[in-house]
């Protein structure tokens, strides 16, 4: 069975910030392209940052215009996780983070909020 599993949400204040977390289960995150996304209420599900599998001999990453240069999605290997760094943030940023594995439809994490104050 797949499980993905989020942490590291919480309240901070604009221009602070924080690390999430996403652990997997039940499959080998280097094998898979890794995505987070974030929601916030009566919006559609938005992309933010993606990390590819290792099967290449590259690993890209790729973002969103909006967290370009404040966000940096990483993977570690040994802990079978998947992180996303987040500084300066923004009130903008305030929403539930997901993460995704492989792009599929299939194996989302149950999220974890992030609040950014003024």
């Amino acid at each position: 069975q797949v499980q993905l599993v989020e942490s590291g949400g919480g309240l901070v204040q604009a221009g602070d910030s924080l690390r999430l977390s996403c652990a997997v289960f039940g499959r080998t995150v280097s094998n898979y392209d890794m995505n987070w996304y974030r929601q916030t209420p009566g919006k559609e599900r938005e992309f933010v940052a993606a990390i590819t599998s290792t099967r290449g001999r590259i690993t890209y990453t790729n973002y969103a215009d909006s967290v370009k240069g404040r966000f940096t999605i990483s993977r570690d290997n040994a802990k079978n996780t998947v992180y996303l760094r987040m500084t300066s943030l923004k009130q903008e940023d305030t929403a539930i983070y997901y993460c995704n594995l492989g792009g599929s439809d299939d194996y989302w994490g149950q999220g974890t909020q992030v609040t950014v104050s003024s």
